[in-house]
């Protein structure tokens, strides 16, 4: 089972690396609502505007401080409970977005990196945006007219790639809604798809998780109760349980809380008597081994100053910036440790513990902390730096998981905190490659 899901994944990383040469392999899993010609699908370019009308955003910066004062005013627009809140369908928030590379080229320069395949960063943006939009429409009040609610981006629970090529010259579909909502959280799954000769194929499948908040974006906010219909919505509701219970989980045996389990600290002493030089008897004397780096010698790092241009609808930077710059700085670990250029196989488990001020300076560190055969786990992490009192604050914690074309070296930790980020990433690969 194990090999066959490594298999699978370099599969799929290969394709993606093509740009205009191969054909999207056909599969099953197509979403519901994944018809085509929709009259009610929107342009991507049109998706922050609408979320701009549902809360009443102001189009300019100089403008924010008003708009945010106006949004106080509905704060009396909340629901004191869930049980005041009507119940939605899966329908309700069902969305269609297009992103039409092949029959608008003009937009596809903002897409393209220099080898003419698509940028991944900015289709993480393109998710971000359509998952809070998805959200809003939930929360829908038609007699509102603007949202009391300030909905924004708590993790991003797993994002699958399938098997199949992101071509730069043809249409792009985004499809999605709630699939599962909490007292003040709601999950919403989307899909990617491609026009192949005719027809939609689907690329990837994404998870999101959202949290309400109140318009001063202070406190929690209830949302509107799911209410599945038929089998299929119901199964995935279903599974919205099952991803919820898994995350608690996962935060409970976290190694920043709980001591590694039995097999993972015969994995960390095992590492270390491998760094032990024979020549010496001593802790304290370490060698590399052969095809071997340093995990100290495995980081990137980067610095962003955050401008208002990158800024969301409630006037903090976006929180899909933030993901398309740290896989960016990942992407490029992974190109310098293996090599060559990566190829995308899994995103999972990315964190967003605090929103990143206007004007922040945005400090982004990027560590390979496990590789295994020609696999390459990248974490990266982000912190707000206050150059005045030179506090540092986590913001952001993303996984991702690369492939490269050969076999990379081994990396190797030195330090106790070190062999909790390899154990770190060998969780992560684990996840990605369903074991």
């Amino acid at each position: 089972m194990y090999l066959q899901r490594l298999l699978l994944l370099r599969s799929s990383a290969r394709l993606t690396s093509r740009a205009f040469s191969a054909e999207g392999v056909s599969s099953t899993g197509t979403p519901l609502d994944m018809i085509q010609g929709n009259p009610n699908a929107i342009h991507v370019s049109n998706v922050r505007d609408r979320l701009r009308e549902i809360v009443g955003a102001s189009t300019n910066w100089r403008d924010h401080k008003q708009a945010l004062e106006e949004r106080l005013s509905l704060s009396s627009m909340l629901a004191r409970s869930q049980g005041d809140l009507p119940p939605r369908s899966m329908k309700d928030s069902s969305h269609e977005v297009h992103l039409p590379l092949g029959s608008q080229p003009h937009i596809r320069e903002k897409y393209l990196t220099h080898h003419n395949t698509v940028r991944f960063g900015r289709i993480l943006e393109d998710l971000d945006s359509l998952a809070v939009l998805i959200s809003y429409s939930h929360t829908h009040n038609p007699a509102l007219p603007r949202s009391p609610l300030s909905i924004v981006t708590a993790l991003v629970d797993k994002i699958d790639m399938r098997q199949h090529t992101i071509y730069p010259d043809r249409d792009i579909k985004f499809t999605g809604h709630v699939t599962w909502v909490g007292k003040t959280s709601i999950e919403a799954k989307m899909y990617m798809s491609q026009l192949h000769e005719g027809t939609y194929s689907p690329v990837l499948e994404a998870t999101f998780v959202m949290v309400a908040r109140d318009p001063e974006n202070k406190r929690a906010a209830y949302v509107n109760p799911l209410k599945p219909e038929g089998a299929e919505e119901e199964r995935l509701f279903q599974q919205g349980e099952v991803n919820k219970t898994r995350r608690v989980e996962l935060s409970t045996a976290s190694l920043l809380k709980v001591a590694p389990t039995a097999e993972e600290r015969k994995v960390v002493h095992s590492q270390f008597l491998s760094t032990l030089d024979p020549q010496t008897v001593s802790f304290r004397s370490r060698v590399l081994p052969p095809k071997s780096v340093w995990m100290e010698d495995a980081k990137v790092k980067g610095l962003e100053i955050c401008h208002p241009q990158e800024r969301n609808i409630f006037n903090r930077i976006f929180g899909g910036f933030l993901m398309r710059k740290a896989y960016e700085l990942g992407w490029a670990n992974a190109c310098s440790y293996g090599g060559c250029r990566p190829n995308l196989v899994a995103v999972d488990d990315i964190l967003f513990q605090k929103p990143v001020e206007i004007g922040s300076l945005l400090l982004l560190s990027s560590q390979v902390c496990y590789t295994e055969g020609n696999f390459i786990q990248v974490r990266v992490h982000t912190e707000v730096l206050d150059p005045l009192t030179g506090q540092h604050n986590t913001t952001n914690v993303f996984h991702f998981t690369f492939v490269s074309d050969n076999d990379v070296p081994m990396i190797v930790p030195q330090s106790y905190g070190e062999s909790m980020l390899y154990l770190d990433g060998k969780r992560h690969f684990s996840q990605a490659a369903g074991i």
